[in-house]
């Protein structure tokens, strides 16, 4: 919206009005969402923990039978405000509706899949706190909500002739040329719903201890504001032979917002948290990285930027598959890991809570970097 203050500088006289110019660079917008985010996160974040708070929106903890040592190292956490994920999707929204181009319908899918996905996470909190217990949404609820976001996000490129050749085809990270020259519509509808569905639950699956999954969306972000950046300006994206898409660079105010809102939000969730952000803000989160990806066609590159959020999802999966596989051929199920997700592994092998978040976030940041080196290793 304020990027129409650049028509201010059209046939002005004075320097002032001059500056007005500034409005039109995708970097100083992107910088000014991050800031907008960020001031609003810490502007709002007490009045929203007093008001979960007076809602008794407090975060259930399962109880000794379900988790044994675990609920001993997270019994103080009962009663810590959830579903604050309110405050980190309402300021990702207003910061990039403020300082985003509002013509460019990729911001609006990725705010559209963001509100949509924050919505589900909503019902899902408000289920669990009412209902005093670790269960929320069904899981079938969830699927068809999250695959519906992907048919959105499908409808929106295959739709429209100018972009639909180049959605269906498939890059990988480290080779200049496409790998897959055309999908085809059913396999590129069930690629998208991989990665979104994928993404948001591997998000989520994170959000386990103070600050982990924040810490890891901060890094995230930030290396997807640059790809959107470079998928968006034409000269940048053919030097580094990148995918080229003419709207994704306003995909980098977005990416930017979201980066100071959980920077925002990490005031007041790191150790000791004094707020969650629930399933409002992880499946939020995860679903418009997820889109943001598809956008700027650097789906693959999850695995490398966002390694932490994969091994989280792998572990449970992994945890999952091995406890099945021995019990359907011992009788007695073994596990892989003391318990999933990844990070409760190792809090129960010793770590402090500190410790886990700490290490994950340096290797969620390495990631990130070695992420944007595929800019060049190609």
């Amino acid at each position: 919206m304020l990027y129409y203050l650049d028509r201010l500088s059209d046939n002005a006289t004075s320097d002032f009005m001059k500056a007005f110019n500034v409005f039109q660079y995708v970097t100083f917008r992107a910088v000014c969402a991050a800031m907008t985010a960020f001031c609003l996160s810490l502007a709002l974040g007490n009045f929203t923990i007093r008001k979960l708070l007076s809602l008794k929106l407090g975060q259930p903890i399962r109880n000794k039978d379900e988790v044994h040592k675990l609920a001993e190292l997270h019994g103080p956490k009962a009663g810590t405000p959830t579903m604050g994920g309110i405050l980190l999707l309402g300021t990702t929204v207003i910061s990039t509706i403020l300082w985003a181009r509002p013509d460019n319908s990729f911001v609006w899918l990725v705010l559209g899949a963001m509100i949509v996905a924050g919505a589900l996470g909503f019902a899902d909190d408000y289920l669990k706190v009412s209902k005093k217990n670790s269960a929320g949404v069904r899981a079938r609820t969830k699927l068809i909500v999250q695959l519906l976001i992907a048919v959105g996000v499908t409808w929106f490129f295959l739709s429209n002739p100018r972009i639909d050749r180049q959605a269906q085809a498939l890059f990988v990270p480290f080779y200049k040329k496409m790998l897959v020259a055309n999908m085809g519509m059913i396999v590129t509808f069930l690629f998208f719903a991989g990665i979104i569905l994928g993404t948001s639950n591997a998000v989520n699956l994170t959000d386990g201890l103070d600050g982990l999954a924040t810490g890891c969306t901060l890094t995230v972000t930030f290396a997807y504001a640059v790809f959107a950046y470079v998928a968006g300006n034409h000269v940048i994206a053919e030097y580094l032979q990148v995918p080229f898409y003419s709207q994704a660079g306003e995909l980098t105010v977005f990416c930017m917002a979201l980066a100071g809102a959980s920077l925002g939000f990490l005031w007041f969730n790191a150790h000791p948290a004094k707020m969650f952000m629930g399933d409002t803000g992880s499946l939020a989160i995860g679903g418009a990285i997820g889109v943001v990806a598809i956008c700027v066609k650097q789906e693959l590159l999850l695995l490398i930027v966002g390694f932490v959020f994969v091994a989280e999802a792998a572990s449970v999966l992994i945890q999952r598959f091995y406890f099945k596989y021995t019990k359907r051929k011992t009788g007695q199920g073994r596990r892989v890991f003391r318990m999933a997700p990844l990070h409760h592994h190792f809090e129960l092998s010793g770590w402090k809570e500190t410790v886990v978040v700490t290490r994950f976030w340096i290797i969620s940041f390495i990631c990130a970097l070695l992420g944007l080196a595929t800019l060049k290793l190609r």
